[in-house]
C-alpha cells in the first residue's frame, strides 16, 4: 500500500473514507434485513448508525430509565423492557428473544457489556432461528474462561506470565502462590474483564481482603465469583490488537492500540496504532493473537490483550466483542468494524491482509465521575453539552442535549476521537478538541484529559513511559473538584411523553399545563436518591459523621454499631456505575450509628455512618 505520511492532504481525505475488507458470500444475503440491537447507550447508537447508513432497519430495547435516551431514538423501532434492575431488563435473555421475535428482526447484535459475551444468549439467538452478530457460543465460553484461555493460550505458545493453573478455591491457595513467586499479585475473576473483579495485591495483609472484594466483584457484575490468581507485571502497558475472524478459518490482525492511560484497570484514554512498539513485538503479539483465535474457532470482532513490561509480553486475555476503542482502529484504517461484523455474521471471507494503518487516533472516555473525588461516579442531569468540530474529530455519544445519566448503568457519556496524519498533529488537535468540549451539570473526566494532554509523559512517544498504574500512583490532578450536580430545569413550553402500545415506543408531544395536572412528577434528583426502603439519613454536619462519597448503592456492612475499628479499616462497600469503592473509617473509633444496610441507595453527601474517635 502507498504510504501517504507524506501526502498530509491525501491522508486526511483516505482517514475519513470508511472501506471493506470482506467479500460477501454470493450464496447468502450480503447484509441482515433486520437487526435487534441488544443493548443501549453509546454501543447501540454506534450500531444504529451503521445500519441506518447500509439501509438496514433496526430494533432498540429500554428500560424505564432510558425512555427518552438518545439510543432509543436512534433505531426505527423500540420496545419496552420489563423490570427495574439491569438483571431484568438489559440481562433478560428471555424478554431480548421474545421482542427479536415480535419485531421481525432476523439478527442480532449485542455490542459490548451486558450480554456482549454471553454465550447463552447467543446459543438462545441462534436457536430461536435468528443470526448471532458476534463469535460461537463455544469460542465465548472457551476465551470468556480466563483460566481455559490461558490453558489455550499455552497450547498455541503464546507468552504468558506465571499463575494459577485453575480458579483457587480459598485465600490459602493464594497465600501459596505469594510464597513460590512472591509479590505482587493480581485477583482476577475468571468469567468477566473491564476491571471489575481484578484486585492488585502489593502486601501480604491485604490478601485477605483483595480476594474478598474481587469474589464479590465477580459474582456481582459477572454472576460467578470464582478468580485466579496471576503475577502481577510492575508499570506494564496494556496492548491490544484488533481481530477478525470469519466463519472459513482466517484471521486478519487489523490493528494494535495502547490502551495504558487507566485508572483503577479501567481505560480512559486508547490510541491507535501503538507507539514504541519493535516490529519484533509487533511480529509476537499478531502471531499470537493469530494462533489464540483461530485454535478457538473464532468468528467476529474479537480483541487480545497483552502486558508488556521490561521487554516481556505477557499475554492478558480476548474480549470476544466488539471494544469501546474500536473507532481508532476505524479512523487510521479507513474500516467500519461494524460492517465488518455484519458482513462476517452472514458468511463473508476475509482477505489475507488488513489495510496498513496510517497516521495517529486517540480516543478520550468521556465519563460521568468527579476526577477531583478520585473519579467517584457522578450521575445526574447534564444541562448544556457542545461537541468540537473540525477535521479529524469524531464524537461517539450517547447522550445529547439535556440528558439524564442513570447511576445504575456504566459511567460512560461519550467519546472523543481525533485523528491526525501524524501523532505530534493529533496531540495538537486534541487539545482544541477538548477545550472546544462543553459538559454542564455533572462533574466529568474532561478536566483530566485537558491535563493528560499536557503531559509530557503522554505527549513523548519515543520512549512511551506511561503504564497501566500510573494515574492511580504518580498522576497529580491539578484541576478542579466539580462536585455540583443540577436538577433538572424548566426549558420547554411543552412536554414529551412516552407512551408504549403493545410495548412497542411512542412519542406524544403536548401543552406543559396539561402535563402538570394531577399528581406532581418526581425529578430526576429524587429519583437518584430513591431505594428499596426509606433510609432515615443523618443531617450532613452531625458530629463524627462520615459521608458518603459518590451517589449509589450499598453492597455490604462490613461491621456492626458499637464495633471498634482501625483508621483505614473497611467499614461500608459503596457501588455506583460499575464501580465498587471501599469507605474505610479515617481514625480508630467505635461505630455508633449505620443507618444503611446492604441494597440502600445513598447519595453523595449523605452520612454512611457515625465515628466516635478513640
Amino acid at each position: 500500500m502507498e504510504d501517504h505520511f507524506s501526502d498530509t492532504e491525501t491522508l486526511e481525505k483516505d482517514l475519513t473514507t470508511m472501506t471493506t475488507i470482506v467479500e460477501p458470500n454470493p450464496h447468502k444475503n450480503a447484509l441482515p434485513g433486520k437487526v435487534l440491537i441488544a443493548n443501549r447507550g453509546e454501543i447501540a447508537v454506534r450500531i444504529a448508525r451503521t445500519c441506518d447508513d447500509l439501509g438496514i432497519r433496526t430494533v432498540g430495547i429500554y428500560s424505564t430509565e432510558d425512555r427518552d435516551a438518545l439510543h432509543v431514538r436512534s433505531v426505527d423501532e423500540a420496545f419496552a423492557l420489563e423490570g427495574t434492575a439491569p438483571s431484568e431488563t438489559y440481562l433478560d435473555i428471555d424478554q431480548i428473544i421474545g421482542i427479536a421475535l415480535r419485531s421481525g428482526a432476523d439478527s442480532v447484535h449485542p455490542g459490548y457489556g451486558f450480554l456482549a459475551e454471553s454465550a447463552e444468549l447467543a446459543e438462545a439467538v441462534t436457536n430461536s432461528g435468528l443470526v448471532w452478530i458476534g463469535p460461537p457460543p463455544s469460542a465465548i465460553r472457551m476465551l470468556g474462561d480466563k483460566v481455559q484461555a490461558r490453558h489455550l493460550a499455552m497450547r498455541v505458545g503464546a507468552p504468558l506470565a506465571p499463575g494459577t493453573p485453575s480458579p483457587v478455591e480459598g485465600v490459602s491457595e493464594v497465600e501459596d502462590f505469594v510464597r513460590e513467586h512472591g509479590l505482587p499479585i493480581a485477583i482476577k475473576a475468571a468469567f468477566g474483564g473491564g476491571g471489575r473483579g481484578l484486585k492488585v495485591v502489593r502486601e501480604a495483609s491485604e490478601i485477605q481482603t483483595g480476594f474478598d472484594s474481587a469474589v464479590r466483584e465477580a459474582t456481582v457484575a459477572f454472576g460467578r465469583g470464582e478468580c485466579f490468581v496471576e503475577k502481577f507485571l510492575d508499570r506494564p502497558r496494556h496492548i491490544e490488537t484488533q481481530c477478525l475472524a470469519d466463519m472459513h478459518g482466517n484471521v486478519v490482525v487489523v490493528s494494535t492500540r495502547d490502551c495504558s492511560l487507566q485508572r483503577r484497570h479501567q481505560k480512559l484514554v486508547e490510541e491507535a496504532p501503538a507507539p514504541d512498539l519493535t516490529s519484533q513485538q509487533i511480529d509476537q503479539i499478531t502471531q499470537a493473537s493469530t494462533d489464540i483465535l483461530r485454535e478457538a474457532g473464532y468468528v467476529g470482532a474479537g480483541t487480545c490483550e497483552f502486558l508488556i513490561a521490561d521487554n516481556v509480553i505477557s499475554f492478558l486475555e480476548v474480549n470476544t466483542r466488539i471494544q469501546v476503542e474500536h473507532p481508532v482502529t476505524e479512523e487510521v484504517t479507513g474500516l467500519d468494524l461494524i460492517h465488518q461484523m455484519l458482513l462476517i455474521a452472514m458468511g463473508a471471507s476475509l482477505p489475507d491482509t488488513a489495510p496498513q494503518p496510517r497516521g495517529c487516533s486517540l480516543e478520550f472516555r468521556i465519563n460521568a465521575e468527579n476526577v477531583g473525588a478520585g473519579f467517584t461516579p457522578s450521575p445526574g442531569r447534564i444541562t448544556k453539552m457542545v461537541w468540537p468540530a473540525g477535521p479529524g474529530i469524531r464524537v461517539d455519544a450517547g447522550f445529547d442535549g439535556e440528558s439524564d445519566i442513570p447511576q445504575i448503568y456504566d459511567s460512560l457519556i461519550a467519546k472523543l476521537i481525533v485523528t491526525a496524519p501524524t501523532r505530534e498533529m493529533a496531540v495538537r488537535r486534541a487539545r482544541r478538541a477538548l477545550e472546544g468540549t462543553v459538559i454542564e451539570g455533572i462533574p466529568t473526566t474532561l478536566d483530566f484529559h485537558r491535563q493528560v494532554i499536557n503531559e509530557e509523559i503522554f505527549t513523548c512517544a519515543e520512549p512511551y513511559a506511561v503504564y497501566t498504574g500510573w494515574i492511580d500512583t504518580e498522576f497529580q490532578y491539578k484541576g478542579p473538584d466539580r462536585t455540583a450536580v443540577s436538577t433538572p430545569p424548566d426549558v420547554s413550553d411543552l412536554e414529551t411523553l412516552a407512551v408504549e402500545v403493545d410495548g412497542r415506543r411512542l412519542s406524544v408531544r403536548f401543552p406543559k399545563a396539561a402535563a402538570q395536572s394531577g399528581e406532581p412528577r418526581e425529578t430526576n434528583r429524587n429519583a437518584s436518591t430513591r431505594g428499596k426502603r426509606e433510609t432515615t439519613n443523618q443531617p450532613a454536619d452531625v458530629p463524627g459523621g462520615v459521608k458518603v462519597p459518590m451517589t449509589g448503592t450499598v453492597v455490604k456492612v462490613l461491621c456492626d454499631e458499637g464495633q471498634e475499628v482501625m483508621a483505614g479499616e473497611p467499614v461500608m462497600v459503596l457501588e455506583a456505575m460499575k464501580m465498587e469503592q471501599s469507605l474505610n473509617a479515617p481514625v480508630h473509633g467505635i461505630v455508633r450509628n449505620l443507618p444503611h444496610t446492604a441494597g440502600d441507595k445513598v447519595a453523595a453527601g449523605d452520612v454512611a455512618y457515625v465515628l466516635e474517635p478513640s
